[in-house]
């Protein structure tokens, strides 16, 4: 019998895991002052034809805080980049010199950092979502046991309970560090 509940919470809590790195990869693309190559993550090229990821078609780097170059593996590929990078939307201005793409990555403004810090509050309450509905699901399949006591369903939605503030914690405190990284100047 405790076989099921331990399996009931296990899984409670890998959902909750996912929650957290779903939020983690959210966190990434969130721009916080200072250049990094994940900026570019969702930048799709034309590669002959087809709609291809940056990273496969060049070196993305960053040499310093505020700059990001991306060196292509043909250097046919220079115009391609720099109008995928327009195209984004992400608010760059990339220059080509010949070898790569540079892109200076400005300074946020306040009402830019505000905004920011609005979307990774929503963002965390996504994956505060994500953690109750691994709670509520646990829940329920702790409810249809049916060869458990009422003692043994209570203690095993306590444990759940439990589980869930511990990782509704981790997120708050996530996002306090996010928040606290987007507003620094």
């Amino acid at each position: 019998m405790n076989e099921e509940i331990t399996f009931i919470l296990e899984s409670a809590k890998e959902s909750m895991d996912a929650a957290m790195k779903h939020l983690e990869k959210e966190f990434i693309k969130i721009r916080a002052g200072k250049a990094n190559p994940s900026m570019l993550s969702n930048v799709k090229v034309d590669y002959y034809g087809t709609q291809t990821p940056l990273s496969q078609v060049a070196n993305v780097n960053t040499p310093d805080g505020r700059t990001i170059s991306v060196q292509p593996w043909e250097k046919g590929m220079l115009q391609e980049i720099e109008k995928a990078i327009m195209n984004a939307n992400l608010g760059f201005n990339p220059m080509n010199n010949g070898d790569m793409v540079i892109i200076n990555v400005p300074p946020l403004t306040e009402e830019r950092r505000r905004e920011l810090a609005k979307h990774a509050k929503a963002e965390a309450e996504d994956a505060k979502v994500g953690v109750r509905s691994a709670r509520q699901d646990a829940n329920k399949e702790i409810k249809n046991l049916d060869d458990a006591s009422d003692d043994l369903k209570k203690n095993a939605e306590a444990d759940v309970q439990e589980l869930t503030d511990q990782y509704t914690k981790k997120i708050d405190v996530f996002l306090e560090n996010k928040e606290a990284e987007i507003m620094k100047v």
